[in-house]
């Protein structure tokens, strides 16, 4: 087993990290959507490195960039992904990437140690086209129907187009080849205070929670704002509102400890001051790591517009538009991360679940798969001033490097 000796080169990571940041550099942060041209010259500063880790570069038809190693013996799969939320944190991706790279080189040219790394950057994990399509596209769930039907969320450009306009149109996917990868590692910032908060320096993660997310939408009578008695109004934006107020009241006697909920957007029809909303709409999305607790709580959504019918002034409809399971992390995985972390970071670790979503959940259905976390300074993410102390990088880059070893000599 290891010892307590570490290869990795602390500064080179660092600097990796901070040429990625100069790609697309916003504030202390990045603007890097997918397929924009700072995430395309990312995907290729990638590939560029990944011969000197002793791999074979590709960037196949989704935008996925994925380095194999010839070396003899068993590979590990490492990884995230490069481009960001609009407006965001330097960190969300490319440090998962980057530890990939620096195993990469620390480990295959190492003759002491059998088998390989193999480096992949997952495409669109932040949803700009859809949800996880790079690693979702690898394991064989993504078809060319759904890759027609994407458009970018903020643009509206199709996905087709984009993929023609980076160059990438007409190349193949790349598919998993079954078997070959004894599993999957990814590390990524925290996005929370949980770490931090604890002077831990590395989260064993447990599970990655599962995202159902829902389409609510109220029915009512459009009318004069000034003639109509507000006794006899159906008035759906009002409808909606005491709906969000009845979520926070009922769900926290059925949720579990961890379920967060969130409306993320309220749209009423027609939207203007003088007219009684004849419609209105609310996104909403309930995350969780156990899918009992997450049906619970759709049971009541539904029972709450059951409700909203019966007053006989409103209808309201719940379709669930987005369905996600949560991942179990790799029992074998998270104890090697343990200890990993109790030879290069002291043992201040804690196992835990994570309630964001990671591409390490849809590999988990192909392959055994584990994460790490390394703390976000004040819990931020998505946003520009994300940020992590570099002693703490380093010290993630040292615990992923060794948990890597540990791994490939099971």
């Amino acid at each position: 087993m290891p010892d307590n000796r570490s290869h990795v080169d602390g500064a080179r990571v660092l600097a990796d990290l901070n040429a990625l940041r100069s790609l697309g550099a916003y504030k202390t942060g990045v603007h890097k959507p997918t397929f924009s041209e700072p995430h395309l010259r990312s995907l290729q500063w990638l590939a560029q490195q990944l011969p000197e880790a002793g791999l074979a570069a590709t960037i196949d038809g989704i935008g996925n960039v994925l380095g194999t190693s010839a070396k003899p013996g068993p590979k590990l799969l490492a990884g995230s992904h490069l481009e960001s939320q609009n407006f965001a944190g330097w960190l969300d991706g490319p440090l998962g990437v980057v530890y990939a790279l620096e195993a990469a080189r620390v480990i295959n040219p190492d003759p002491g140690t059998i088998g390989a790394v193999e480096v992949a950057s997952w495409c669109d994990e932040e949803g700009h086209f859809g949800h996880f399509l790079g690693s979702r596209s690898y394991i064989g769930a993504v078809t060319e129907d759904e890759i027609d039907a994407a458009r970018d969320r903020t643009s509206g450009r199709t996905m087709r187009q984009a993929l023609n306009d980076v160059g990438l149109a007409g190349r193949p996917r790349v598919s998993a080849e079954r078997a070959r990868h004894i599993g999957y590692l990814e590390a990524h910032i925290e996005q929370g205070e949980t770490l931090e908060s604890g002077s831990l320096k590395i989260g064993v993660v447990t599970s990655i929670v599962g995202i159902w997310q829902y389409r609510i939408t109220f029915t009512g009578e459009q009318n004069h704002a000034g003639t109509t008695r507000m006794a006899v109004r159906k008035d759906a934006g009002l409808a909606l509102a005491r709906f969000c107020v009845a979520i926070d009241d009922r769900f926290p006697a059925l949720c579990g400890p961890r379920t967060v909920w969130t409306t993320g957007r309220i749209t009423l029809d027609p939207g203007a001051p003088s007219i009684i909303p004849g419609a209105a709409e609310m996104l909403f999305q309930i995350r969780d790591e156990d899918p009992d607790v997450i049906a619970h709580l759709e049971d009541c959504l539904r029972a709450m517009a059951a409700d909203v019918a019966a007053q006989g002034r409103c209808s309201a409809a719940v379709e669930r538009i987005r369905t996600g399971a949560p991942a179990m992390m790799d029992a074998a995985f998270q104890e090697a991360i343990e200890a990993a972390s109790l030879a290069f970071a002291g043992g201040k670790s804690l196992r835990m679940p994570s309630g964001a979503g990671h591409d390490a959940q849809i590999l988990a259905t192909i392959m055994p798969a584990g994460m790490l976390f390394v703390p976000s300074i004040g819990g931020v993410s998505h946003h520009w001033s994300e940020n992590t102390a570099d002693a703490d990088i380093v010290t993630g880059a040292e615990v992923f490097v060794d948990t890597c070893r540990r791994l490939l000599q099971r």
